[in-house]
């Protein structure tokens, strides 16, 4: 009920928004993680080839958020949006068509480009609509995040017995209706140009020291939040000996971020700087990964059910504060974000700022990834779960240190302007 009467609070354009996010949630979850089951096992696809096509997706995504981000300054959020939706209904809708390479390749481009025009776009117009309540903004939009990322895999699971080209068009559907939706009834918001060229923008705001420093400690937060499908489930079924207890971690972290996200934003948000909640965020996560170093690769299988649930408490603890952590200072994070540049380059800033973000973190991803074969080579199971210890209390300090030389923007101007900071 509290959620509700959140949500009721802001303007219409900010309802839609939610609820489009818990839409576009639903239908990416539904289909997006059974894409390599099916290409293998039903498509009869090489590893390879799985690859190649994920990693196509994911690359058109990641590799052009700053272009998304441009476009919502100089064309208008709310267009961005809607052709973002567009194109991932078109996306989805080709992967129902076959399962020819080029097909496929096909599908992957528009469905990573759909996500690189829609995710800066959303935070855009989420940030230039809520004004001063911007961390209450984030902080819903997280929980309608969480919400579809819960419903989408339980949705897809069951259209599976069904076929995978069902859970396509049914995802290709649920954004065509967003598409629509939107398109009738989002408010448009007027561009207001920078007075710069788009690489003019660009350079504006790479050229920004502090902001550049900032992406790069936020960093720690995405490498951290990504064990959440890496280290955790691993350290689960490790723990255990069930391949169900990874399930399990995600259920924990998913139910007690829809129970507490608001709460803990709303709590701390008129105690404290932003940015004390955020390197205290960062830190809680960096702690997520002492408790499951207990039980990393110290003990045979357990015996019986018993033993096994005892075993998982650890680890499930351990993804409970990582989601704990991710709550505190995710909300804080986006509200930070716009206020490192002019009102006008919002979207840019969010382009950059996931670039940058997401090229460290995959390069933190695969240091842990490194960790966990060399810790099981060396018979140093603890060294995977170490190195996430010291990603999260790394990017803690130097947050804390950018506060300290006072480079981090202060609170939101209640008329969207940007605060004077030192830089680097």
């Amino acid at each position: 009920m509290r959620t509700w009467r959140e949500l009721r609070a802001f303007p219409l354009a900010i309802r839609l928004l939610l609820v489009n996010q818990l839409g576009v949630n639903t239908g990416f979850y539904l289909l997006i993680p059974y894409l390599a089951v099916h290409l293998t096992e039903n498509a009869g696809m090489s590893a390879a080839a799985v690859g190649i096509v994920l990693g196509v997706r994911n690359l058109s995504q990641q590799g052009l958020f700053l272009i998304g981000g441009s476009a919502s300054d100089r064309l208008g959020a709310r267009g961005v949006i809607i052709a973002g939706c567009a194109l991932r209904t078109a996306g989805f809708g080709l992967f129902a068509l076959g399962d020819e390479l080029a097909v496929l390749l096909a599908a992957s481009v528009l469905s990573g480009l759909a996500g690189a025009l829609f995710n800066p776009a959303v935070r855009t117009y989420l940030t230039l609509e809520a004004g001063e309540r911007r961390a209450e903004a984030f902080a819903l939009f997280n929980v309608f995040a969480t919400t579809g990322a819960l419903i989408g895999p339980l949705l897809g699971s069951a259209l599976l017995l069904v076929g995978f080209r069902a859970s396509a068009l049914v995802a290709a559907g649920i954004f065509a209706v967003l598409t629509v939706a939107q398109a009738l009834v989002l408010p448009g918001r007027a561009a207001v140009r920078s007075g710069n060229g788009v690489l003019g923008d660009w350079r504006e705001v790479a050229g920004n020291r502090a902001f550049l420093a900032f992406a790069l400690a936020m960093a720690g937060l995405f490498t951290l939040e990504s064990q959440l499908y890496l280290l955790l489930p691993h350290g689960a079924r490790e723990a255990t000996g069930w391949d169900g207890a990874a399930a399990i971690v995600f259920l924990t972290g998913t139910l007690a971020g829809l129970w507490l996200q608001l709460r803990i934003t709303r709590r701390l948000k008129e105690r404290g700087s932003r940015s004390r909640w955020i390197a205290a965020g960062l830190m809680l996560a960096g702690l997520a990964f002492l408790p499951p170093m207990a039980v990393a690769g110290g003990a045979p299988a357990p015996a019986g059910a018993g033993e096994a649930a005892l075993r998982a408490l650890p680890v499930l603890a351990g993804a409970l504060l990582l989601y704990l952590g991710v709550m505190v200072a995710q909300p804080f994070v986006m509200e930070l974000i716009p206020g490192f540049g002019r009102p006008e380059l919002t979207g840019t800033c969010f382009g950059v700022f996931y670039v940058i973000s997401g090229v460290a973190a995959a390069a933190g991803n695969t240091a842990v990834g490194w960790a966990m074969d060399a810790g099981a080579r060396s018979g140093t199971p603890w060294l995977p779960w170490a190195c996430c210890l010291a990603v999260g209390l790394a990017s803690a300090a130097g947050l804390a240190r950018l506060h300290h030389l006072g480079l981090l923007p202060g609170r939101p101007e209640p008329d969207g302007s940007t605060p004077e900071r030192e830089r680097l």
